[in-house]
């Protein structure tokens, strides 16, 4: 965990660098902000997940030796260069959207404040974890809402590379998933992990019967038994047989989810096992869940759907120079006009303004000093909220974005968060965001 992270950029990056070292514009002041121009996949909102890792991984962004050599052997930068990044440190400022905070088209879901050399290096590694994470926790808290206040439990590992599994884990519980499947995800964030068996277990007996036995006697009747490899209902009986009425619960990973859910629930009612739980799998999504969510389903294990933010892999956020300072040490506001990628200049603070119910009604971005500088928007503070928090202070990460404490955080702050946004936004349709963006 403490193996450096400054090459995992682009090329291009540290080119840039080379050459504004030689033009003498690299030591600018510089803002950068980080943010999606529209919501993938038609969502009505966006979690912000990542930001606990983008800063820890900030912290281990140093040039040792093994990467300046490397550098120095491909000839990718000068020699003055190499000797720049042998002692960088991020110094800057960082503001930004809090881990578990909804967005919308146009929030600065980070800005950074440095030089302009600092700041550039850190636009890859910020994007490519700030728009996996954040697409994976879109797509966990639409399934969160779906399900309705049944558990959920992240199982996607299969489905994704090895360590995107372990950061998909936390994103999914930052949403509200209760548990994943994924050891590593619990042993580094503290996440709780679950599961018991799947068919190979069964297959490898000579009859369901004595594997259902195998696995209650290792691990108790308050386990979970797998009853589809063969027949649901034949499997049903026989685990009741064999684990009694008080079988913690079974799982159904194959077949018409709806009816089978049905006809299980009232089998085991037949049984006398009232209390055992029904979890269900099979490639489940926002859509298969809301429409088992008034089912006797008691959980659900999603994989593949989550770790993939289900069919919405980005959320197509960009890393743009929104301002710097001239020659003369005066600040300019900088701006693309390109067609379809135009992006809005100068340094911003933003507010969400709430009615008098407490519902967002809009995202407001203020041009001004930016959010270290004076309050915009003071008229709103009655029925407004800061959304912007420190994270990066002179090269400091805020120790409150880390660790296990700094996911508990953020997972309270998105139930707090996802419970003042309208009910349209909680729509698995496609349409417009929630609540529009403004300018002022």
């Amino acid at each position: 965990m403490h193996t450096s992270t400054a090459l995992l950029t682009d090329h291009y990056e540290l080119t840039m660098v080379d050459a504004a070292l030689g033009a003498g514009t690299a030591h600018r002041r510089s803002v950068f902000e980080l943010f999606a121009r529209r919501l993938s996949g038609a969502r009505r909102y966006g979690v912000v997940a990542g930001t606990g890792r983008l800063l820890e991984a900030i912290e281990r962004f140093r040039f040792g030796d093994a990467e300046l050599e490397y550098l120095r052997e491909q000839r990718i930068v000068t020699d003055r260069t190499i000797d720049w990044l042998a002692d960088f440190r991020f110094s800057g400022d960082i503001w930004g959207y809090p881990e578990g905070e909804a967005f919308f088209p146009g929030s600065p879901i980070l800005v950074v404040e440095s030089s302009f050399a600092e700041g550039v290096l850190l636009e890859t590694l910020a994007l490519s974890i700030l728009n996996a994470d954040s697409a994976i926790s879109t797509a966990a808290s639409r399934m969160v809402f779906a399900a309705q206040g049944k558990p959920l439990a992240e199982m996607g590992s299969r489905r994704t590379g090895e360590h995107s599994a372990v950061a998909a884990a936390r994103a999914a519980y930052i949403a509200g998933f209760s548990a994943t499947s994924n050891l590593e995800a619990g042993r580094t964030y503290g996440i709780p992990t679950m599961g018991t068996a799947a068919h190979s277990f069964t297959l490898l007996h000579d009859s369901e019967r004595e594997a259902f036995a195998a696995q209650v006697a290792a691990l108790g009747t308050g386990t979970t038994l797998l009853v589809d490899t063969y027949d649901i209902d034949q499997g049903v009986r026989t685990a009741i047989e064999v684990a009694g009425t008080g079988l913690g619960a079974v799982r159904i990973d194959s077949g018409d989810l709806p009816v089978v859910v049905g006809r299980v629930r009232r089998l085991l009612d037949e049984l006398g096992a009232t209390q055992t739980r029904i979890t269900v799998t099979n490639d489940l999504d926002e859509h298969t869940v809301a429409a088992l969510a008034a089912s006797p389903v008691d959980s659900f294990g999603v994989g593949t759907s989550v770790v993939t933010g289900s069919g919405t892999p980005t959320m197509s956020m960009v890393y743009k120079l929104v301002a710097h300072e001239n020659g003369a040490g005066e600040w300019v506001s900088v701006a693309k006009k390109s067609a379809d990628k135009a992006s809005v200049g100068g340094r911003k603070s933003v507010r969400r303004r709430l009615n008098s119910r407490g519902t967002a009604e809009a995202e407001m971005l203020f041009l001004g000093d930016g959010p270290a500088g004076e309050a915009e928007g003071v008229e709103f503070e009655a029925r407004s909220r800061e959304v912007l928090v420190p994270l990066v202070e002179a090269g400091s990460v805020r120790p409150e974005h880390l660790g296990s404490a700094g996911i508990a955080a953020a997972r309270e702050r998105h139930r707090a968060c996802i419970s003042e946004l309208p009910a349209v936004a909680m729509s698995l349709t496609r349409g417009d965001p929630a609540i529009p963006t403004e300018y002022r």
